[in-house]
């Protein structure tokens, strides 16, 4: 898989659960959004099976030090709610902890909906807060894994700036999901996020 060896390589929170995208590639895709791209590993790793990349982030110096690892990736400067981007035209659109920096989820979730192309998949792999004894028993596996996984992988911080401030609990993040995005599947993920994934109607 495309995203084993930037695992093995710099393993955190994030990059664990690049698989999650990877796996949910449509299949044939040319093109893909990364949105929050920090310092771009799920880019590249969605270049090595799709020609058209693009990856956007907010910070400039983060962008810069992506961009010098490859130059066939389309990077953008700026916010995904104001850039001009065209609309349903990219066959995977992902988000890896970064939709909790922008706290209307309802207008993101629609943002990046009509990003996607009918038939296009959109995954979210989105950061929230516990607020039920579900969630705090899942946190305490997510806890065990925090503990045991940097042992065999090892820890990398990445570069881009760290927000734990969340504006919504898990099981809003979930109704606002459900209620937005129509058919899509949502389940709360162990070290400390949640996977929402959406296929648009053709």
């Amino acid at each position: 898989m495309a995203g084993a060896d930037n695992t093995a390589k710099r393993w955190n929170h994030n990059t664990y659960y690049d698989r999650l995208v990877l796996s949910a590639m449509p299949k044939g895709a040319g093109t893909a959004l990364d949105i929050g791209t920090g310092d771009g590993l799920l880019a590249h790793a969605l270049r090595e099976s799709i020609p058209d990349v693009t990856g956007i982030d907010i910070d400039s110096n983060v962008l810069a030090r992506a961009r010098e690892q490859c130059s066939d990736i389309t990077w953008l400067i700026g916010d995904v709610m104001q850039l001009a981007l065209p609309e349903s035209h990219f066959d995977l659109v992902a988000s890896i902890a970064t939709v909790h920096h922008l706290p209307d989820l309802t207008a993101t979730l629609n943002r990046l909906a009509a990003l996607t192309v009918p038939g296009g998949v959109l995954v979210v792999i989105g950061c929230a807060r516990s607020s039920t004894l579900s969630d705090y028993t899942i946190d305490l596996l997510g806890a065990v894994q925090h503990r045991a996984l940097p042992r065999k992988y090892g820890y990398w911080q990445h570069s881009a700036p760290v927000e734990m401030q969340f504006p919504h609990a898990y099981a809003e993040a979930r109704r606002i999901a459900r209620a937005t995005l129509p058919g899509s599947e949502w389940r709360r993920l162990p070290l400390f996020r949640y996977a929402l994934v959406w296929r648009r109607p053709t």
